[in-house]
């Protein structure tokens, strides 16, 4: 099984960027764009795991304390850089409290051999990456200047700044995440509150 820990949006502001994504997903074509009702925050992703370690998975994510996190979703950027995008993000800003959550949930599943991140928690909502590239923030081999979001960048200046509303994160999940041609169909495995 293939899995990750994550925070699900709000109808709310899940609404609100659908409506954004169908403004702007013909202006980029050849991206993929990710389907509203996938959206979601990752905290750690795991990855290929053997069904039987997800209980114990589970076990772990059920001893992480924290609380329910403020966020507000807006502003937007492309990893690697904006002059080699692959992917095409909406930012997060929230108070301390979202990476230490991050930070937990990374402990808490090394204790099972799963590897620790080597890179800082970088809160960020994917809406589409070019066809054939990574999803990795991380500049990879063969990076470069390339045109995949050229339109959308032109657009995006013209149209200021980006606000998409606040929420309030009561629980993260454990997904399974399942890839197909269309794009990757996520199932909510287990859900843990933060009080």
């Amino acid at each position: 099984m293939r899995i990750f820990i994550g925070i699900d949006l709000d109808d709310e502001v899940r609404t609100k960027i659908a409506r954004f994504l169908d403004g702007v997903r013909g202006f980029a074509r050849d991206a993929r764009w990710v389907h509203a009702d996938s959206l979601h925050i990752t905290l750690k992703f795991i990855g290929e795991q053997k069904p039987e370690w997800v209980e114990a998975i589970s076990e772990h994510l059920r001893r992480v304390q924290g609380s329910a996190i403020e966020l507000r979703l807006g502003g937007h950027g492309f990893f690697p850089t904006a002059k080699s995008p692959r992917v095409f993000w909406i930012g997060i800003q929230a108070g301390p409290e979202l990476a230490e959550l991050a930070t937990t949930i990374d402990a808490a599943v090394a204790k099972l051999n799963i590897p620790r991140e080597d890179r800082p928690f970088s809160p960020h909502l994917t809406l589409a990456r070019a066809v054939g590239g990574s999803g990795s923030p991380q500049w990879r081999k063969g990076d470069g200047p390339n045109s995949a979001f050229a339109v959308v960048q032109k657009r995006l200046a013209a149209m200021g700044d980006l606000e998409f509303g606040t929420m309030t994160a009561r629980e993260f999940i454990l997904y399974q995440s399942q890839p197909s041609p269309t794009g990757s169909k996520y199932t909510k495995l287990e859900r843990f509150p933060l009080p």
